[in-house]
């Protein structure tokens, strides 16, 4: 049973190159997802302006929500910033406060809501 990534997440600043591509990154579960409602993918990469914390942290003025939290995460391995006693946690960073509401230290369960706080609401 595949419990993470089918391949290992970007290095910060390359992205896939395509949606197929993009797909193939993805956890079955979210494929799942995206198949049976097309609109959720296009909110995933639909590309939005960043207010100035997200910008300063990934160096860009626009990403989708799918980039952003694949940067954050990549940013988080690269620098070993999980707990290496409970890999359900991240120890944050001053540079990772910055983005995720000042907290010391997160679970992993909230990352995608943390981030999702510096987006605008999609109207329906």
């Amino acid at each position: 049973m595949s419990t993470g990534l089918q391949t290992p997440a970007p290095a910060i600043g390359s992205w896939p190159e395509s949606i197929t591509q993009l797909r193939t990154m993805l956890p079955q579960r979210m494929k799942k997802a995206i198949t049976d409602n097309p609109k959720k993918l296009a909110n995933l990469i639909d590309l939005v302006n960043l207010p100035s914390t997200l910008r300063e942290f990934l160096g860009q003025s626009q990403t989708s929500h799918l980039g952003c939290f694949m940067r954050v995460w990549s940013y988080i391995k690269a620098n070993n910033l999980q707990d290496p006693n409970n890999k359900n946690k991240v120890n944050c960073d001053e540079k990772l406060k910055s983005i995720l509401l000042g907290k010391p230290q997160i679970e992993l369960a909230e990352l995608p809501a943390l981030i999702k706080l510096h987006f605008p609401k999609v109207p329906k």
